[in-house]
């Protein structure tokens, strides 16, 4: 029999790969250059083949159009207005997002920041309600504190990653570390399927790509790119040739055709 959580698994993937284009940046860094109208973006997105968007509650609210691909809800947030912007506290629940057609949730957690636990306990609660009511949970697992001497170690990063899996999420994002075979090391170690965060903006199309190609070649079922999609010239090319590379298996230079 096949489960809800297998079903709504599949609303966000295509061939069990994601490329999720997150857009929850504006909550804590304001209405950021490429969202100022985050529809203009889902819309770019979904012709060009990402598997899932992913904001929060606010943006769907107010969305006008249902778009073909999976939506998922972020449940905790910060603003950059203060200083303590590394604790996510919760912005909305499970029952609200499931309200509002969400596919499925996510979690932020900063591990090795004074507010780890608070963030932990948070996404272990979100995990049962997931289990309740079938719903995949995204642990966004970030080494990110006052407490690690080397946040991007692929010992550190393992270790983050595989506490979002034992929290209970579905898939973990998180944080590359420098090559394939560290991040090999990553997916290995996390029983939860792993995606890759994309981080900061690239200047250079053929890196990104580079980046996308290390992580599946490590194991990952794929990436979750934000401001270098939304931020990019062209979102829905980036995202076209992405798809090649992240749903398609295709290679780098392949990839690069769409861009040309």
């Amino acid at each position: 029999m096949v489960s809800g959580k297998q079903v709504r698994f599949s609303r966000i993937t295509k061939h069990g790969r994601m490329l999720c284009i997150p857009m929850d940046h504006s909550l804590t860094l304001g209405p950021v250059m490429g969202l100022e109208s985050a529809e203009s973006i889902i819309q770019q997105v979904s012709d060009a083949g990402a598997t899932a968007v992913l904001f929060h509650k606010g943006t769907a609210i107010h969305l006008k159009a249902v778009y073909q691909l999976g939506m998922i809800i972020h449940l905790n947030g910060s603003t950059s207005l203060v200083p303590s912007n590394e604790r996510k506290v919760r912005i909305t629940s499970v029952e609200e997002a499931l309200r509002l057609g969400a596919d499925a949730v996510s979690v932020h957690v900063n591990m090795g920041s004074s507010y780890e636990q608070e963030m932990l306990s948070f996404l272990g609660d979100v995990a049962d309600k997931c289990d309740m009511y079938q719903v995949p949970l995204i642990a966004m697992m970030y080494p990110r504190g006052e407490f690690l001497k080397e946040p991007l170690s692929a010992d550190t990063v393992a270790h983050v990653a595989r506490a979002g899996a034992e929290a209970g999420a579905d898939i973990v994002k998180t944080v590359y570390t420098g090559s394939t075979e560290t991040f090999r090391d990553v997916v290995r170690k996390c029983p939860a399927p792993v995606v890759l965060a994309g981080g900061p903006k690239f200047e250079s199309d053929m890196d990104l790509l580079l980046l996308a190609k290390s992580a599946l070649d490590a194991g990952a079922i794929g990436v979750t790119f934000g401001r270098n999609v939304f931020q990019h010239k062209e979102p829905g090319k980036i995202v076209a040739a992405l798809k090649r590379i992240v749903i398609d298996g295709m290679g780098v230079e392949n990839a690069m055709e769409v861009l040309h």
